[in-house]
C-alpha cells in the first residue's frame, strides 16, 4: 500500500475492529525517524493516540508491550507526565489487576514534578479507591440479600455465606482505610512535589516539617534531610530559619543539649550574608535567655563577637562570612542591650567603646551610649562619646548627635564653660547643610540669652538670618526683630526690618512692611511709613484679595487706612496713581497674546489708543465711574508745557495732566475739560469712587 495513506489505513483497520494491527501500524509509523503526517499531526500526537489506543483495548493488543511503550513515553514527554502515568494505572484496571494500578499510582505520586500532573495522578487514584469501595459495598449487600435468602430457605446461614461476607467486610474495611490514609498523605505528596520542583527552598522545608508536629521522629528526620539538602548559595529564602527551626523543635521538647549541638553546627555553614550567620548566634543567645542561662547567654555573644587574627582580617572580603561577624552592628547592640541589662557598668561602657574602635556604630547607638554614661552620673564620659560620635559621622547623620550634645551641655554647664560650649556651637556649625542649620543656630541663641551677652545672641541672629534656608528665614527674622526689641528696644528693630525686606522673597517681604510701617507710624515718623508702604507695594498685586472678606488686598486696604488717618489729598492720589501702575503691571505680566510672546505683551486698548498702561487705565476707571477724575500736576504735571485752547480738547486717552484742565466723559464726549469749580467738585467724587 501506498505509505503517504498510511494514517487513512491505521482507521480503516480500527473500523473493521482490527486494533491490534492498528496499533502496530501506528507504533512502526512512530519508529519511523522522517515520518511527516499528511493531517499535520505531531510526533507528540500520534503518540498521544497510540497511548489512548493501547489502554483503551488491552486485551486486543497483546502482540505489544505495553506498559514498555507507555514508560518510553513518559522519558520522552515530560509535560504529559500526568495523562501517562493516568493511562497506564488504566491499562492494569482494566485487565482487573488492581494491585498493579495502586503500585503505578504511587509511583507516579513519587515522580511528579508539577502540582499540574501530581493534582491529576491523586484524582484519579482517590476515583480508583472510591469505586472499588463502592464495588464492594454493592458485592456486600448482594451477599447479604444471597445469605437472608438461604437462611430463609434452609433455616439458618450456611458457613460458607458467613465466611465471604466477613471476608467481604474484612476488606471493605481495609481498603476505608487506605482511602482516608491517602487522603491524609496528600499535603506531605504535594510537598514532595514541591520539593522536586526546587530542594533549595528554605519556605517549603519548613512547610512540610510543620505537617510532622506530631511524628518528632518524623519532623527530625525533615529537618536534617532539608539542612543537607539546601545549598546556602542557591537558597531561596534564610537557610539559618531551617537551622533556628531544628533547634527550637529540640528545645520544645526539652532537649536543650542537642539543641546547643545544632546550633554550633549551624554556626559553621557557608552563608551568603553575615546577617544569617548573626541571626544564629542571636538565637542562640535567646534560647538562652529564655531558660535563664544568663552566663551562656552572655558567653555565647562574646564568643560571637570576637576579633579573629589579623591574618584572618586581612581576607575578609574574600573569605567566609565568619571572618566578617565581628563586624556586624547589629549583634554588637544586641550584645550591648544584654550587658546592659545582665553585666555592669563596666563590661558595657567597653563594648559600647570597642564598638566606636571598629568603627561599626550607628548615630543611635552613640546616643544610647551617652544616655547609659549619664545615667551613671559619668556625664564627662558621656561628652567624650558625643565627641568620639560627631567625629565619626557627617551632615545629616551628626545632627541628632549635635543637638543633643549641645543641649546636654548646655544643661549640665549653663555659663561655667562659656568659651567651650561656644566652641562647640561654632565646630557644629561648620558644614552643617541649610536645610537643618537653623536648629543649630537657634540653640546657640539661647544660650548666649541665657549666659552670655546680649549683644551676642544679636550676632547669632543675624548669622542666621543669613544662611538658613529661604523657607525658615522669615521665621528666624520674626524671632530676631522680637528679641531685639526686647533687649534694645523697638527703634533697634529699623535695620533688622530693612534687612529683612531687602533679603526675603517678594512673597513675604509686604507682611514685613507692614510690620515695620506699623511701627514706625507708632513712632510718629509719618514720612517713614509712607515710604515703607510705597516700598513694599511694588510687589502687591491689588487685583488679589489674599483671603481677605471684601475683596481687596490686605495690603493695600492697610495703605489706604494710613492715609485716610495721616495723608492729604496730594499723598492719597498718589498712593491711587501707584496703585494703578502696579496693577498694570501685574496685568501685562499675566496675558500674553498669541503670536506676540516674542515681542513682549501688549493689550489690545494700548495698540489702539497708542497710550501707555497707566493712561489707558484712568480712562477705564474713568468710564466706568460716568465721570471725570482729577489729575492735577501735583501727580506728574503735564509735559506738554502748553496749555490747550478752549474750554474742551478732545482725546481718546488719557495723555498726560494739563494744568486748569481736567480728563473725563462729557457732554462733548472724551477729553479734557476746563478745570471749573463745578468740575473741581464733580473731580473730588469721581476720585472717591476711584478708589
Amino acid at each position: 500500500f501506498d505509505s503517504d495513506a498510511v494514517e487513512e489505513y491505521i482507521d480503516y483497520l480500527m473500523q473493521i475492529g482490527r486494533v491490534s494491527e492498528a496499533a502496530l501500524k501506528l507504533a512502526e509509523v512512530l519508529n519511523r525517524e522522517g515520518f511527516v503526517s499528511l493531517r499535520g499531526k505531531s510526533r507528540h500526537k500520534l503518540w498521544m493516540e497510540l497511548c489512548d489506543l493501547v489502554t483503551k483495548h488491552p486485551d486486543k493488543v497483546g502482540s505489544l508491550r505495553v506498559e514498555a511503550i507507555l514508560r518510553s513515553g513518559l522519558k520522552a514527554f515530560t509535560d504529559e507526565a500526568g495523562h501517562l502515568w493516568c493511562a497506564l494505572a488504566d491499562y492494569f484496571i482494566r485487565q482487573a489487576l488492581f494491585e498493579q494500578a495502586r503500585d503505578v499510582y504511587e509511583e507516579g505520586l513519587a515522580s511528579l514534578l508539577t502540582v499540574r500532573d501530581f493534582s491529576m495522578v491523586f484524582d484519579a487514584y482517590s476515583q480508583f479507591e472510591e469505586s472499588l469501595i463502592t464495588a464492594l459495598i454493592e458485592r456486600q449487600a448482594q451477599q447479604q440479600a444471597a445469605a437472608e435468602l438461604a437462611a430463609a430457605e434452609s433455616g439458618g446461614a450456611s458457613a460458607e455465606a458467613s465466611k465471604a461476607a466477613a471476608a467481604t467486610t474484612l476488606e471493605l474495611d481495609m481498603r476505608l482505610e487506605r482511602l482516608e490514609r491517602l487522603m491524609e498523605r496528600r499535603p506531605e505528596l504535594l510537598s514532595s512535589v514541591l520539593l522536586r520542583q526546587n530542594p533549595h527552598s528554605v519556605h517549603e522545608w519548613l512547610k512540610r516539617a510543620s505537617l510532622f508536629e506530631a511524628s518528632p521522629a518524623k519532623a527530625i528526620q525533615t529537618y536534617a534531610a532539608a539542612v543537607k539538602t539546601v545549598d546556602p548559595r542557591r537558597a531561596v529564602g534564610r537557610p539559618s530559619a531551617l537551622w533556628l527551626g531544628f533547634a527550637k523543635f529540640y528545645e520544645s521538647h526539652g532537649d536543650l543539649k542537642n539543641a546547643r549541638a545544632i546550633l554550633r553546627k549551624a554556626t559553621l555553614v557557608p552563608y551568603k550574608s553575615v546577617d544569617e550567620l548573626a541571626s544564629i548566634w542571636m538565637g542562640w543567645s535567646e534560647m538562652e535567655l529564655r531558660h535563664k542561662k544568663y552566663p551562656e547567654a552572655l558567653a555565647v555573644l562574646a564568643e560571637a563577637t570576637a576579633v579573629p587574627p589579623a591574618s584572618r582580617r586581612a581576607k575578609e572580603k574574600e573569605g567566609p562570612v565568619q571572618d566578617r561577624l565581628y563586624k556586624f552592628t547589629k549583634l554588637w547592640a544586641f550584645y550591648a542591650d544584654l550587658q546592659e541589662s545582665l553585666a555592669g557598668f563596666e563590661p558595657t561602657r567597653v563594648t559600647y567603646d570597642k564598638m566606636i574602635e571598629l568603627r561599626i556604630v550607628t548615630p543611635q547607638l552613640v546616643l544610647n551610649y551617652a544616655a547609659f554614661l549619664e545615667e551613671h552620673k559619668h556625664f564627662e564620659l558621656a561628652f567624650q562619646a558625643y565627641e568620639k560620635g560627631v567625629a565619626l559621622f557627617k551632615y545629616p547623620h551628626a545632627l541628632p548627635l549635635w543637638l543633643s550634645y549641645l543641649t546636654k551641655f548646655t544643661a549640665r554647664f549653663g555659663g561655667a564653660k562659656l568659651e567651650r560650649g561656644r566652641d562647640l556651637f561654632e565646630q557644629a556649625l561648620d558644614g552643617c547643610p541649610v536645610e537643618s542649620v537653623h536648629q543649630l543656630y537657634l540653640l546657640y541663641a539661647k544660650f548666649e540669652e541665657a549666659h552670655g551677652l546680649a549683644r551676642n545672641a544679636m550676632a547669632v541672629y543675624d548669622r542666621a538670618a543669613g544662611a538658613v534656608a529661604l523657607e525658615k528665614r522669615a521665621s528666624v527674622y520674626q524671632l530676631y526683630i522680637a528679641k531685639a526689641a526686647e533687649y534694645f528696644g523697638v527703634t533697634k528693630t529699623r535695620d533688622i526690618y530693612e534687612a529683612a525686606i531687602g533679603a526675603l522673597p517678594s512673597s513675604e517681604a509686604p507682611s514685613f512692611c507692614l510690620r515695620y510701617a506699623n511701627l514706625e507710624r507708632k513712632l510718629g515718623e509719618i514720612d517713614r511709613a509712607r515710604a515703607i508702604y510705597m516700598h513694599g507695594a511694588q510687589e502687591v498685586d491689588p487685583a488679589v484679595a489674599a483671603g481677605s472678606a471684601d475683596g481687596e488686598s490686605p495690603y493695600w486696604k492697610a495703605w489706604h487706612d494710613f492715609e485716610v488717618s495721616h495723608g492729604n489729598e496730594d499723598t492719597f492720589r498718589e498712593m491711587l496713581r501707584l496703585k494703578r501702575t502696579v496693577r498694570a503691571s501685574f496685568a501685562d505680566r499675566a496675558i500674553v497674546l498669541p503670536g506676540n510672546e516674542a515681542g513682549g505683551t501688549k493689550r489690545p486698548r494700548e495698540e489702539e489708543a497708542g497710550a501707555d498702561s497707566m493712561a489707558r487705565l484712568e480712562a477705564e476707571a474713568t468710564d466706568a465711574a460716568g465721570g471725570g477724575f482729577v489729575s492735577g500736576g501735583a501727580v506728574g504735571g503735564w509735559e506738554g508745557g502748553a496749555a490747550a485752547s478752549g474750554d474742551f480738547v478732545p482725546s481718546s486717552a488719557f495723555s498726560g495732566a494739563r494744568p486748569g484742565y481736567v480728563f473725563k466723559r462729557g457732554d462733548k464726549g472724551v477729553g479734557y475739560y476746563a478745570d471749573g469749580p463745578a468740575a473741581g467738585g464733580a473731580a473730588g467724587g469721581a476720585g472717591a469712587s476711584e478708589e
